[in-house]
C-alpha cells in the first residue's frame, strides 16, 4: 500500500522482504530477500537507497545505529523508533513528558507482579511483553500471583500496567516531516475483537471537539518530543471520566489509519512516503462525513475472490483491499473501506462485505 501511494510520485522503492510471498514482495519492483535481523544483510541492502523506512518495528536497534553511521538516512530514526519497539522505554519517556498514561512498572516476577497490584486496586492487572508483542500477542489480563506465570517463561522482565476501565479505543493518527511540518488526521474510533483490529469508525462518533482537540494535540507532541519522522499512530483508551490515557505507540503507517486510503484526500500512506522523503505533507481531511474500515480476517472459506461479484454488485462504492497473504482462520487478509453521510448504514455495508469475503455471511 505505500508502493502504491508512490507510484503517481514515479517513486521507485527497494524491498527487503522475508520471503517472495510477502505482500510488498508481490508488487514492489526491486525484492531483496533476506533477514533484517542481520546486520550485513541491512548495509548490503542500504546501499544505493535514498532513505529507509519500515512496516513494522522490529528491526533491531543497534542495527539501525549502524546503518546512520554509514550515512543512510533512517526514518523514523532509531532514537525515535525504539519508543515503538519497547514498552518500558515508551513508557518512562512518555511519562517523562508529561503524556498521560496508565499506571505502570517494570516488574520481574510473579511476585512483583503482586506487589505492583497491591500498590493500586488489586488484580487484575494487565502483563506485557517489553519487545515483540502484537496484534493481542504478548499481552496477558492476570488476575492473581499464580496466574502470572506465563508472561515470565521466557526469562525477560514485563510491563505491568493497571486494568484501565476505559470506554472505547481511539487512535489519533499523525504525520510528521524531518523539518517538523505535521498533519493530523481526524480521531477515530477502534473496535477489538479477541485482541485484534476489527473495525475503525472516522470520525470516532460522539467524541467533542475538545477531547478529540485533546487526542490530538497529545498525539502531535508526543511526535516533536521523539523526534518521529513518518506516520505515528497514537492508541488511546478514552475513560469513563472524560480523558484520554496512550496505550500504545506504532510509527508507520497502522491498522487505524487504513480508512484514509478511500475517505482522506491524502491517505496515510502517501503522506508517510512525502515525510520520509521531505516532501510537504498532503491534506488529511475527510472526503466524507462518515468513513469506515472493517477488516477481513481469514476463516474456513478459502476463496475470497469468488466473493468479489457479489460484494461489488451489492454495494458500486465499496473498495477492497486485499493483501495477497494465504488464507488462515483469523489472520488479516484484507480491509473494506465504505463512506457516505449515514453512519449507520456505512457501518452495515463495510460489516457486510468484510464478513461475506470472509465467509461468516453468505447472502
Amino acid at each position: 500500500m505505500t508502493h502504491e501511494a508512490g507510484i503517481p510520485l514515479g517513486i521507485r522503492f527497494k524491498l527487503l522482504s522475508d520471503t517472495p510471498q510477502d505482500s510488498a514482495a508481490q508488487v514492489a519492483g526491486e525484492v531483496v530477500v533476506g533477514d533484517y535481523r542481520d546486520l550485513e544483510t541491512l548495509r548490503a541492502f542500504a546501499r544505493g537507497c535514498d532513505v529507509i523506512t519500515f512496516d513494522h518495528e522490529h528491526v533491531p536497534t543497534e542495527h539501525l545505529r549502524a546503518l546512520e553511521a554509514d550515512g543512510i538516512p533512517v526514518r523514523p530514526g532509531p532514537d525515535a523508533l525504539v519508543h515503538a519497539q519497547d514498552k518500558g522505554v515508551m513508557r518512562a519517556r512518555l511519562t517523562e513528558i508529561g503524556a498521560p498514561c496508565p499506571r505502570h512498572r517494570l516488574v520481574a516476577d510473579p511476585a512483583d507482579v503482586a506487589a505492583f497490584a497491591e500498590e493500586g486496586d488489586g488484580f487484575p492487572v494487565v502483563l506485557k511483553t517489553v519487545r515483540g508483542g502484537y496484534d493481542g500477542k504478548g499481552v496477558w489480563v492476570v488476575r492473581s500471583e499464580a496466574d502470572a506465570a506465563e508472561p515470565f517463561r521466557a526469562g525477560v522482565p514485563a510491563l505491568a500496567e493497571e486494568m484501565v476501565p476505559f470506554r472505547r479505543e481511539l487512535a489519533a493518527n499523525i504525520v510528521r516531516s524531518p523539518h517538523g511540518q505535521a498533519v493530523a488526521y481526524p480521531v477515530v474510533e477502534s473496535r477489538q475483537v479477541d485482541g485484534v483490529c476489527d473495525t475503525v469508525i472516522a470520525p470516532a462518533p460522539e467524541l467533542s471537539e475538545e477531547l478529540s482537540g485533546q487526542a490530538q494535540e497529545l498525539a502531535l507532541r508526543i511526535a516533536d518530543e521523539l523526534g518521529v519522522v513518518g506516520h505515528l499512530a497514537v492508541e488511546l483508551f478514552e475513560t469513563e471520566d472524560g480523558r484520554v490515557l496512550v496505550n500504545e505507540l506504532a510509527m508507520r503507517p497502522h491498522n487505524s489509519g487504513h480508512w484514509t486510503m478511500d475517505g482522506a484526500v491524502t491517505s496515510q500512506f502517501a503522506n508517510h512516503v512525502r515525510a520520509v522523503l521531505d516532501l510537504p505533507l498532503g491534506d488529511p481531511r475527510p472526503r466524507a462525513p462518515w468513513t469506515v474500515m472493517c477488516n477481513v480476517l481469514g476463516g474456513d472459506y478459502p476463496d475470497m475472490y469468488a466473493a468479489y461479484l457479489h460484494c461489488m454488485a451489492r454495494d458500486p462504492q465499496l473498495k477492497i483491499h486485499m493483501y495477497g497473504k494465504d488464507v488462515k482462520p483469523g489472520r488479516k487478509v484484507g480491509h473494506v473501506n465504505t463512506y457516505g453521510d449515514d453512519l449507520d448504514a456505512v457501518l452495515e455495508r463495510a460489516r457486510h462485505a468484510a464478513g461475506y469475503l470472509r465467509g461468516t455471511i453468505t447472502e
